[in-house]
C-alpha cells in the first residue's frame, strides 16, 4: 500500500512538474525569438496567453527579452517589456545587465526608464563594466550625461583592465568632451 502511494505521488509530481515546465519553456523560447526577430504580434499573443513572468524568461543562451530589445535599440519593445514588468536588474547572457546594454549602445532613453524603475546605476556585467564605463568607451555623450546625473561612479574600476570610466576617458584622446563631464564630478574622498 505504501509503495503504491509513494509511486503514485512521484508520478503525480512528475506529471505536474513536466506540465508546468513544458509550457513556459516553449512559450518563453517563442517569446525570446519574437523579440529577437522583432515580431511584435507574436510578443503580444504570447504575453496575453502567458501573462505571468514570460517577460523575464531566459533563453538557452541566458539571454533575456529586455537585454535583447535594448541591444537592438528598439524603443517600442523596450518600453513594452518595461511596461509589462520586465525586471530592470535581470542580467542577460554573459551577465549583461540591462543598464550596461543601454550604456553600450548609447540608448539614453532606456537608461532613464531603467533607472526610473529601480535599475542599479553602477550594476556591472561579468567583466565588472558599468554602464558608464561602456558608454565612455562608445563615446556616447548623452548616455554619460544621464548616468552621471543619476550618480554613476566614474571611479569604479572594471575587473578586466582595472580601469574606471575616468581612466578610459583620460586614455582616449577622442574622449575629451567625456572627460570634461567626468571631471566635473569630483572623485569620492578615499576612506
Amino acid at each position: 500500500m505504501f509503495r503504491f502511494k509513494f509511486q503514485a505521488g512521484v508520478a503525480l509530481c512528475l506529471v505536474l512538474s513536466s506540465a508546468a515546465i513544458a509550457q513556459p519553456t516553449n512559450a518563453g523560447r517563442e517569446f525570446i525569438e519574437a523579440v529577437r526577430i522583432g515580431n511584435g504580434g507574436a510578443m503580444l499573443k504570447l504575453i496575453s496567453e502567458n501573462p505571468k513572468g514570460i517577460v523575464n524568461t531566459r533563453g538557452w543562451d541566458g539571454q533575456t527579452p529586455l537585454v535583447l530589445a535594448i541591444a537592438a535599440h528598439n524603443r517600442d519593445f523596450t518600453g513594452f517589456l518595461l511596461n509589462n514588468e520586465a525586471d530592470p536588474n535581470l542580467a542577460g547572457a554573459k551577465g549583461e545587465m540591462p543598464i550596461v546594454a543601454a550604456g553600450r549602445n548609447g540608448f539614453d532613453d532606456a537608461i532613464g526608464w531603467l533607472l526610473g524603475l529601480g535599475a542599479k546605476v553602477d550594476a556591472t556585467n561579468r567583466a565588472g563594466e558599468t554602464a558608464l564605463i561602456v558608454a565612455v568607451q562608445g563615446h556616447h555623450v548623452d548616455a554619460v550625461t544621464v548616468l552621471l546625473a543619476a550618480g554613476a561612479d566614474p571611479d569604479r574600476a572594471d575587473a578586466v583592465a582595472g580601469y574606471s570610466a575616468r581612466d578610459y576617458a583620460k586614455r582616449d584622446s577622442r574622449a575629451r568632451d567625456l572627460l570634461k563631464l567626468i571631471e566635473a564630478k569630483k572623485p569620492k574622498p578615499a576612506k
